[in-house]
């Protein structure tokens, strides 16, 4: 089992929506599982189609065919589509993808539907294949789909794990690794005066040796040492 990092561009995050005086240029990444199922695409790239997200988020995208070719993968080589969320720079590939099994949890896939949430061509596109999710699922084995509410209440990680040790491709449940890093160390050190996600735990429990995400090319590496 293989997990390669897709580069699918960038975008400009406002002043204001950073929340640190200046706006902030951040990647948008995919990540491609070889497994012996098949291969897994979690996340698809920045969409298209709406002037507003246009002007506000100022996106350079590279095409999901290209980001594949790397890989010396086609789109039509994908079996299986994992979205962490249903949000414009997230889900932008996945109508080149109809006809796969995208799997979402069911509470996401109602909110993006419900209108001003998202990119609504990028939804229900023609040959759009959603299998809906009501928390923790195998997709194959070592492969777990993990809720993990909090950007998004139906935000989803992928936990993988395989002879070399277990990864989880953690999307956009945490903007930055340092984030998760501070987080998992108040978890881990007991200090319940900081407050945690309450699935932070269940995400430890796999004992994961790094932590992959969306918008930040930064790795949180665990301490134990990968099998061998």
């Amino acid at each position: 089992m293989r997990i390669h990092r897709l580069d699918l561009g960038h975008f400009v995050r406002s002043a204001a929506e950073a929340g640190t005086g200046h706006a902030r240029v951040e990647p948008v990444l995919a990540y491609l599982v070889r497994h012996r199922e098949g291969l897994l695409l979690f996340d698809t790239g920045i969409g298209e189609g709406d002037a507003e997200a246009e002007a506000r988020y100022r996106p350079r995208r590279r095409g999901l065919k290209e980001a594949l070719a790397t890989q010396g993968v086609a789109p039509d080589d994908i079996d299986v589509v994992v979205n962490c969320h249903l949000h414009f720079d997230h889900c932008g590939g996945n109508p080149l993808l109809a006809g796969r099994p995208v799997l979402v949890q069911r509470t996401e896939l109602a909110t993006a539907r419900a209108g001003g949430y998202t990119i609504d061509t990028l939804i229900d596109f023609p040959g759009a294949r959603y299998e809906e999710l009501d928390g923790e699922t195998d997709v194959w084995p070592g492969v777990r789909v993990v809720p993990t509410p909090g950007h998004t209440a139906g935000h989803q990680s992928l936990v993988v794990s395989g002879a070399d040790g277990t990864v989880v491709l953690a999307g956009q449940a945490y903007g930055f690794a340092s984030q998760y890093a501070s987080d998992e160390m108040a978890r881990a050190s007991g200090h319940a005066e900081v407050p945690v996600p309450a699935w932070l735990g269940r995400i430890a429990s796999f004992t994961p040796r790094r932590v992959l995400f969306a918008h930040d090319r930064s790795v949180w590496e665990g301490d134990a040492p990968a099998p061998r």
